[in-house]
């Protein structure tokens, strides 16, 4: 199992070079031509999701990508450090109305990517986030003699 971790400040010019290695290492695993699209535009999203949510924080951690080869399967995990709440918690400072506009802006890039991505999982806690994609590799095609 072959990976690359990617670390970058929280700042939405960092999104285009996470997206462009993903899509690099992705080619280089197998993922089809067909699909590298869908992983540039899902990881662009999820990155920019962990931007915003590290900008409306003010975390200063950086937003953490693990590009990971597998023998049948590419998974790319993004990471973010800032807290979450059960359904029905506030966030302390944070008054009703911004947190029903950040509710709603989260569930927007969520859609998009589970509308790009089938194989998707998002995990959420006080101690950040994590969203996790995979897509089938081709297996290299072997020359014969």
């Amino acid at each position: 199992m072959a990976t690359v971790e990617l670390r970058f400040s929280a700042l939405p010019e960092h999104v285009r070079t996470a997206r462009l290695v993903a899509a690099a290492v992705a080619r280089r695993a197998g993922v089809d031509e067909a699909v590298l699209d869908e992983v540039r535009l899902a990881v662009g999203e999820a990155c920019s999701r962990a931007v915003g949510l590290h900008q409306s924080s003010g975390i200063s951690e950086p937003v953490r990508v693990s590009l990971i080869e597998d023998e049948k399967q590419f998974s790319i995990e993004v990471g973010d450090e800032a807290p979450r709440t059960a359904p029905g918690e506030s966030v302390p400072g944070a008054s009703p109305g911004d947190a029903d506009a950040e509710t709603e802006e989260d569930d927007m890039g969520l859609a998009v990517i589970s509308g790009l991505v089938d194989d998707v999982e998002v995990t959420a806690g006080e101690n950040g986030g994590l969203i996790r994609m995979s897509w089938p590799t081709t297996p290299p095609a072997t020359l014969l003699p």
